[in-house]
């Protein structure tokens, strides 16, 4: 709201020259005084509706005040973005269609009133008539990077992932940005559509080009993976899993559990077994530890999993550790001290109960389940496990 206000008092200057031109057009007196004594009462009234906290009236009086030439096109900009950030885009509709109206715009002042009326549109969810105005704007080459940028959130949200494809190289070619690992995911998305249709062909052949174009596109790999393991493809799973280690190695918790079932399938669980000794060692992470120390109690006894947890947990403590650790130890204790431990196991499953599994780095989202695109800020890509001691 405080906002607002500023908004609303800047637009008081444009308002009071453009209503003092209006009264004294035919008049070659410069006088300022003169000026001040003919400005519209109206101007007046609204000035007080601002003091008194009143914007709504305010507004209004300010919009009849105003006349559409070349001078207050922008002043009509402004409230109409005003109207939009306020949440009350009906009415920034209204005051962005009534400038495209004006025959006396020019070239540049129409096609900015189009970029608004646009982003109007696609703020009341009228995506339809957002594209044509854009698309307006493309044939026309006037702020083509804008529109192309819109009609990718639209397209987006639309899940057209044909013209969100063409849509983000032509916004390369104008911006010069580089959209590689945005395009990739838009040939997952493809895919996913493609196997959830039982179009396995079509699949592939979509993963084949995200990977072409991001050989780093971990999604790609995942699904390729999964794919492969819902063939009985156990071998071909597990190496599309690995290469997740050198495409991004903070998605390793990704591949742990997945790859443990396709080395189940093949009984090849040693073989897993010094894999994950291996990923401990150069990354860390407490998933891939977690998974091993329970292989080792399966394959060793509970014994040498206690003794091998504790010597990890020193280096690197997490609260998953500890509370995996805790668990060991109430098997064998008793009395108070089974209490004790009872109660402390209580307060770490709580606090990873509370804890949050995946966080985006732009913007901060964090949540139980990975998207891959941030719902918060709709950034793709940018949603990873949480490290660190509440983390991995």
């Amino acid at each position: 709201m405080e906002t607002d206000w500023i908004l609303l008092l800047w637009l008081l200057l444009p308002l009071a020259a453009a209503s003092g031109w209006l009264v004294a057009k035919q008049s070659f007196n410069r006088n300022i005084a003169n000026t001040n004594k003919k400005l519209s009462p109206e101007y007046f009234k609204g000035l007080n509706y601002v003091l008194n906290e009143q914007p709504d009236k305010a507004i209004e009086i300010f919009i009849k005040m105003l006349e559409v030439d070349s001078d207050t096109v922008e002043t009509h900009l402004a409230l109409g973005n005003l109207f939009r950030r306020r949440g009350e885009v009906d009415r920034a509709i209204r005051i962005h269609q009534n400038l495209i109206a004006r025959p006396t715009l020019n070239r540049e002042q129409r096609s900015m009133a189009l970029l608004e009326l646009g982003m109007d549109y696609m703020r009341s969810g009228l995506l339809d008539r957002a594209e044509g105005l854009f698309e307006e704007l493309v044939e026309s080459g006037a702020y083509t990077s804008q529109a192309f940028a819109e009609l990718l959130k639209i397209y987006q949200q639309e899940k057209d992932w044909n013209n969100a494809i063409a849509v983000a190289r032509r916004l390369e070619a104008v911006s010069g940005e580089n959209l590689d690992q945005m395009i990739a995911q838009f040939y997952c998305e493809h895919a996913c559509e493609n196997f959830s249709r039982s179009e396995d062909k079509k699949g592939k052949d979509n993963l084949k080009r995200a990977l072409n174009i991001d050989p780093d596109c971990v999604r790609a790999s995942l699904i390729e993976a999964e794919m492969a393991g819902r063939a009985g493809k156990y071998r071909q799973a597990i190496k599309a899993y690995k290469r997740i280690e050198k495409q991004d190695p903070e998605y390793i918790p990704e591949i742990i559990s997945p790859m443990l079932n396709c080395y189940r399938q093949i009984n090849k669980i040693d073989e897993y077994m010094k894999y994950l000794r291996e990923i401990v060692a150069t990354y860390g992470g407490i998933t891939p530890l977690l998974s091993l120390t329970e292989l080792i109690e399966e394959v060793n006894g509970e014994k040498d999993a206690i003794k091998f947890i504790s010597m990890e947990l020193k280096r690197r403590s997490t609260v998953r550790g500890v509370d995996k650790l805790i668990e060991y130890t109430l098997t064998n204790a008793d009395g108070e001290i089974r209490d004790s431990l009872k109660m402390i196991k209580d307060m770490t499953g709580k606090l990873l109960q509370s804890s949050s599994v995946y966080q985006c780095i732009h913007c901060g989202f964090d949540g139980k389940s990975i998207h891959w695109q941030c719902p918060s800020c709709k950034r793709w890509n940018t949603i990873k496990p949480v490290h660190g001691i509440e983390g991995e």
